[in-house]
């Protein structure tokens, strides 16, 4: 337990399971209310009851209304901690509704956390269901973005906010067979990256996570498609995964809260990789983060490769 998020409060999309569920927990465990959404209802009841089961009673923290006689019981106020509800992320109307949920509940949201996302139909690009690639698209693109679009108005209003974006090996790396995915992933970072330039002015931080390779229903679906689907030397790269145990929750969540936290403050517009980069370091090297272009989207030409060709 610790109190790095006391007194935020978060909405983490997709977070029924897996990562998603991770983070949660772990923004719980650092003192934050979390609202928590995804399409199946059962499961996300599952969810919540997971996550009250490591909250902590008010009562414990020193805040007197907590101590109110008169006030909720302790099982009631650990129920104010989180907030589920279902949501289908790419339907506009059932985004702007639950988000107004949570504000007329919490009184606040400090922290975004878009982490709803599908792999989509698996295959050639030209032999997949269309409709199906349009729909992962929408899932994860433009999800993403009707978030955004429904909390920004709050956090300007507020003049701070978080918004953490999950990424994936799709965003910096080719992923035949699993075009949508790639597709989109790489489409919400140059997202996220422009929507950082348009409110760094307000306190808003945007930032997207690249968590590593997970063992999680992804993993469960692209296996069972077979090698004919995601391809012979994919399918047994994911079979090594699956065996070694992948990269693991901790991680993501661990980095998610890092970048809810004030500790982050100031540090925008970056793709940090949960596993790779020196992310508990970022509070000492601000400036070179804030003034250059590290940890982002860019094109690579000869001379980054020491190739002397391509120069004026």
């Amino acid at each position: 337990m610790s109190d790095e998020l006391k007194g935020r409060a978060a909405i983490v999309t997709g977070a029924s399971q897996g990562l998603g569920l991770a983070i949660a927990q772990a923004y719980v465990r650092a003192g934050a209310r979390v609202a928590i959404c995804a399409r199946d209802a059962k499961a996300l009841e599952e969810a919540a009851a997971v996550i009250l089961s490591e909250a902590k009673d008010p009562s414990a923290t020193g805040d007197p209304s907590a101590t109110n006689e008169a006030g909720p019981s302790p099982s009631s106020r650990l129920r104010m901690t989180v907030l589920a509800e279902a949501c289908d992320v790419s339907n506009e109307a059932d985004v702007n509704r639950f988000t107004d949920h949570v504000l007329a509940e919490f009184g606040r949201v400090d922290i975004l956390v878009n982490n709803a996302g599908v792999y989509g139909p698996l295959g050639p690009i030209d032999s997949v269901d269309w409709r199906e690639w349009v729909r992962a698209i929408d899932i994860n693109l433009h999800g993403s973005i009707l978030f955004c679009r429904a909390l920004l108005p709050h956090f300007k209003r507020q003049r701070y906010g978080k918004i953490i974006q999950l990424s994936g090996g799709g965003a910096t790396n080719p992923l035949p067979r699993i075009s949508a995915y790639a597709a989109s992933k790489a489409a919400i970072v140059r997202f996220a990256e422009t929507l950082a330039e348009e409110v760094k002015e307000l306190g808003i931080d945007v930032n997207s996570i690249a968590p590593g390779a997970l063992n999680t229903r992804l993993l469960d679906e692209a296996l069972a498609a077979g090698p004919a689907a995601v391809g012979e030397s994919f399918y047994q790269k994911l079979l090594k995964q699956k065996e070694s145990g992948g990269a693991g929750l901790e991680p993501g969540a661990e980095l998610a809260v890092f970048l809810a936290s004030a500790a982050s403050d100031g540090i925008t517009g970056k793709l940090i990789s949960a596993v790779w980069d020196p992310w508990r370091e970022f509070p000492q090297h601000s400036d070179d983060l804030r003034n250059s272009d590290i940890y982002t989207l860019r094109r690579i030409v000869p001379k980054d490769r020491g190739l002397g060709w391509g120069v004026d």
